[in-house]
């Protein structure tokens, strides 16, 4: 009903800081098009792509391409969907955006800003296995029913170290927190060390900088920073999905 996933849009005042940043993850960049005025770049590890704008747009947000996005808008508006912002025009990127209940934004564009990356979801950056974009709901049966009805399937994990929702989907997983355990919209891996992850990232200069949060604070995890603000969230595999 979104669409397809795209980007996690993020807005960043030094793109080369934050290009460099991922770069010393493991991120590879993808190739870009002219959508944009500004300065764009999209990083990925195979399973997440960052969208990197140097612009003080709307962000972070969850970023859809929906074609022919024009046709769309009456179904979005019954859905009871109200739009935070619409450009909308033939001189211009045609772009929506809304809140969901939990305050998160929430993008549809036209077509695709840049060339779909070759990289393998295998292929993991020095964060491990990308599993979702964390967000913090203070309602969370609401925000499951909202996802819900965007066609993801809402699993509860109670057994998690940080009990949530996961929400999954063809394109992209989210994660509905508690407040109290995750403050920020947050991009969390898992990897089987995280020790040796760190010591891994430590030779390319990026050390812990972030909070943990407190149910995770007595077994191995930790915290990073990018330079535009994004938080990553690195915690111990206990599924199927490492490499």
């Amino acid at each position: 009903m979104l669409g397809r996933f795209l980007e996690f849009s993020l807005a960043t005042p030094d793109i080369q800081a934050s290009l460099e940043f991922y770069a010393g993850l493991g991120f590879s960049g993808a190739d870009v098009g002219d959508a944009w005025p500004h300065a764009y770049a999209v990083v990925t590890d195979g399973r997440i792509c960052l969208g990197l704008h140097q612009s003080p747009i709307p962000a972070p947000s969850l970023t859809f391409v929906k074609p022919d996005l024009l046709k769309h808008l009456d179904d979005l508006e019954r859905r009871g969907i109200e739009f935070e912002f619409r450009r909308l025009g033939n001189d211009v990127f045609n772009e929506v955006g809304w809140f969901d209940p939990s305050g998160q934004l929430v993008r549809l564009i036209e077509a695709r800003t840049f060339s779909p990356s070759k990289r393998l979801a295998h292929d993991t950056s020095r964060c491990g296995y990308f599993l979702e974009i964390a967000m913090p709901a203070p309602d969370l049966e609401a925000a499951k029913a909202y996802w819900e009805a965007f066609g993801f399937v809402g699993m509860d994990q109670p057994e998690d170290r940080l009990p949530h929702i996961a929400c999954t989907s063809d394109f992209i997983d989210v994660g509905l927190y508690h407040p109290a355990d995750l403050r920020r919209t947050t991009l969390r891996f898992e990897v089987d060390d995280v020790g040796g992850a760190l010591a891994h990232l430590a030779d390319k200069g990026i050390v812990p900088n972030g909070e943990t949060p407190p149910g995770l604070r007595s077994v191995p995890a930790a915290a990073l920073v990018a330079p535009e603000g994004t938080p990553i969230l690195l915690t111990r595999s206990v599924s199927e999905h490492s490499a």
